[in-house]
């Protein structure tokens, strides 16, 4: 019997289901533009919603809503500030499914990954409670006797929290936690493929009790470019967080170099997976399993290339295929699936070129190789798996799946 689609109408919670920025503790559309972007479902590549492509001065005004807010949220105590943490934690588990819907449907990861990420997501929240209240500063021993050094930490003001689609909700809370739990105001951007997840967290947000201005959201996907480059040189903004790519991490530090902004930037990945002659074969092969395709292979520590020694290379490629094949992919929302769509062509394309290139230089594709027919739209591809010499060793793949962040 097929699985009923689901769609954002079972969506329980609809006070979730926002389809706007947020400024000043108002939902908004962009003040200076009419423009809009679609958020698509990467399974199916239907519409989910039409957000408004705000831009630089929309940003200017998020900024500016903030700045103003830290003038008394810096003032809270850790332990107010820890309790709007712990609820917003709370919040998130009781609408752990229909988060996990949410994100399914604009990023495609299966339900049960996108569920434990949104368990994953509030366990920061929760952390960082923890963490408010044990900031301390300290008595420093003087050279001078006759003087006393104390030092005491404080919060640095807004921070731009600018998170990547292929986590979108732990990847929100783990940076805004950390700044919400130091008395920061924070300004949101969440990648234009997966704003969703990020609005119906600061909707949770602010049920659980954070004043306005402390959190704003900024909705874009074309205008990105101008809305990370007013983060970054709005003297009003102290520090930016940024996880993505190493290109657009070095265009971000670039431009925060005439304000002097403290940044935290992870950025790409490169994780090759090696396997010896004496390794265990069932552990090797779940192991490959799951660093190749959770989140069909979008995730920055995604193993993009695969070493086995010739000693066990013919067997482990045996059984790794083997098993592959028993992967069920297709549409996030169905029972059963392991790996879902990739999040946007882009990163089809990539897949392609990998698979093409392995070809070019002798590689022999052995199982899929090509965009997945009858499911959905050429958003599935399957495992392009292919052999290559190289050296001593053997290089098994190179590239299961696509990771477009590096």
């Amino acid at each position: 019997m097929a699985t009923q689609k689901k769609t954002l109408d079972d969506v329980k919670n609809k006070s979730l289901l926002r389809h706007r920025g947020l400024i000043n503790g108002s939902w908004v559309d962009s003040s200076s533009s009419k423009s809009t972007f679609d958020v698509v479902d990467p399974a199916t590549l239907d519409v989910l919603a039409t957000l408004p492509e705000m831009d630089k001065h929309d940003t200017a005004l998020a900024v500016d809503a903030a700045f103003e807010a830290f003038k008394t949220f810096k003032k809270t105590s850790a332990r107010s500030r820890a309790r709007l943490l712990r609820k917003w934690s709370d919040l998130c588990i009781e609408n752990a499914d229909d988060l996990a819907l949410i994100m399914t449907l604009e990023n495609g990861k299966p339900l049960t990954e996108a569920k434990g990420e949104v368990v994953y997501g509030a366990s920061f929240l929760e952390w960082f409670a923890t963490q408010a209240e044990m900031v301390h500063g300290e008595v420093v021993p003087p050279a001078n006797l006759g003087q006393r050094i104390v030092t005491f930490k404080q919060p640095i003001g807004v921070a731009a929290c600018l998170a990547p689609w292929n986590f979108p909700i732990a990847m929100i809370t783990r940076k805004c936690g950390a700044a919400l739990a130091a008395g920061c105001t924070t300004v949101w951007k969440p990648a234009g493929e997966t704003p969703l997840s990020a609005i119906a967290q600061a909707v949770l947000a602010e049920q659980a009790g954070f004043p306005k201005g402390s959190i704003n959201l900024i909705t874009s996907l074309t205008t990105v470019a101008e809305v990370g480059e007013e983060l970054c040189k709005n003297p009003k903004v102290h520090k930016v967080s940024f996880t993505g790519s190493t290109r657009v991490g070095k265009l971000l530090m670039q431009q925060c170099a005439s304000t002097l902004k403290k940044l935290s930037l992870e950025l790409g990945g490169n994780s090759p997976f090696i396997v010896f002659d004496d390794a265990k074969m069932d552990t090797a092969i779940q192991a490959c399993i799951m660093g190749k395709f959770r989140n069909s292979g979008q995730t920055c520590v995604t193993a993009n290339r695969i070493f086995v020694q010739a000693g066990i290379y013919d067997e482990f490629a045996k059984q790794l295929i083997e098993r592959i094949k028993t992967l069920k992919v297709g549409a996030g929302t169905e029972e059963g699936v392991f790996v879902g769509p990739l999040t946007h062509e882009r990163a089809v394309e990539k897949a392609m070129n990998h698979v093409e290139d392995a070809k070019k230089h002798g590689g022999q594709v052995v199982y899929g190789g090509k965009p997945m027919e009858g499911m959905g739209r050429a958003m599935f591809v399957p495992a392009p798996f292919s052999t290559m010499r190289r050296r001593k060793a053997y290089l098994l793949t190179r590239s299961c799946s696509s990771s477009s962040r590096r």
